[in-house]
């Protein structure tokens, strides 16, 4: 977690941010990833056009990180140096993915292109993305708690 405040941002960051954001939300849109139906279709080997728009961002995102750390060390609008974060593949990793996979499998829609939904009309997504809500809650709460009794545990011995 960073100790940076938004504070010690660049100005930009922000509507750096918003207008990555925006972009995102658009090209869902336009690539019809935003439709569940149209997902719920991929997923079950209907309809493998979203196979080249996943791949195509893929190639885009993998070309720019490995040209953009190369020309510069440092985040344009942080100063940080780019680092490399490994995380370990423990049971959170699987559980959560197991999970997001069901859920994706089941709505047909990902937390990122469910915003996106809502832009194109799709209201009754709404009740995903107070389900995406509460289980973030949930999951936040359980956390919390499980590591509340872990550090009493520890202070019993």
């Amino acid at each position: 977690m960073s100790t940076e405040t938004t504070d010690e941002r660049h100005p930009l960051f922000m509507p750096v941010i918003l207008l990555g954001g925006l972009v995102f939300g658009f090209g869902l849109g336009l690539s019809q990833m935003a439709k569940p139906e149209v997902v719920l279709n991929f997923l079950q080997f209907d309809d493998l056009g979203l196979l080249f728009v996943m791949g195509g961002a893929a190639a885009v995102t993998a070309v720019t990180f490995a040209v953009a750390t190369r020309l510069d060390r440092t985040a344009p609008l942080t100063g940080r140096a780019y680092t490399r974060r490994l995380k370990s593949m423990d049971r959170n990793v699987l559980v959560g993915g197991g999970i997001f996979g069901v859920g994706w499998g089941i709505s047909g829609i990902c937390p990122g292109a469910a915003y996106a939904s809502v832009g194109i009309g799709n209201l009754p997504i709404l009740w995903a993305i107070g389900g995406m809500f509460l289980g973030a809650y949930a999951q936040g709460y359980l956390r919390a708690r499980v590591a509340g009794d872990s550090t009493s545990a520890v202070g019993a011995d």
